[in-house]
């Protein structure tokens, strides 16, 4: 077994979680903060906006029955690259989407996706996803910890108005990229 990380941000890390949680290949999961300056940092301390972090899922993945390939694609499968403000309903730069590369490797599979994304056409407006190198990751309280296996109808309802937004907005950037606006 050969055994690496993801760090991913795309929004509130509750609904970062399931759709690489149940993915043969993938070890764990875990929500937390990454990219920013203050050690140990508190929920509260990160959307309060002290902190400078970004709230993340952490994967540890076995690379023999899962690549990194893999999740890049799940990653924006789940996230509006074209929003540098947030996601969807979360808003503020402790919600911004951003990879945390671990490695050159990453780096460069991370920057080829993000090249694939962008000359896919399916959006009209600049890919904004940031690519920076990997800092600490800080596990959120436990509390946070496999939420939507917690709270599986609010999780439901919440992870159907992401996909909702998601599918509207690739539709909406195509209608407009071919018809103008």
């Amino acid at each position: 077994m050969a055994i690496e990380r993801a760090i991913f941000g795309g929004g509130c890390f509750w609904c970062m979680v399931e759709p690489f949680d149940q993915k043969p290949g993938v070890i764990s999961v875990l929500s937390g903060f990454s990219g920013g300056h203050v050690d140990n940092p508190t929920y509260d301390q990160v959307i309060g906006h002290y902190t400078g972090h970004v709230e993340v899922v952490e994967i540890l993945f076995d690379n023999e029955k899962l690549s990194y390939q893999e999740l890049l694609d799940i990653y924006w499968s789940q996230v509006d690259p074209t929003d540098a403000d947030g996601q969807f309903l979360d808003r503020g730069d402790n919600y911004r989407p951003v990879i945390f590369v671990e490695s050159e490797e990453q780096k460069k599979l991370a920057e080829a996706s993000k090249a694939a994304v962008e000359a896919s056409g399916i959006y009209n407006k600049p890919i904004v996803v940031a690519i920076e190198p990997a800092s600490t990751f800080w596990p959120a309280e436990d509390y946070h910890q496999d939420w939507y296996k917690r709270n599986p109808e609010r999780y439901h309802l919440m992870h159907k108005t992401r996909d909702r937004i998601i599918a509207g907005r690739k539709v909406k950037s195509k209608f407009f990229g071919l018809f103008g606006k």
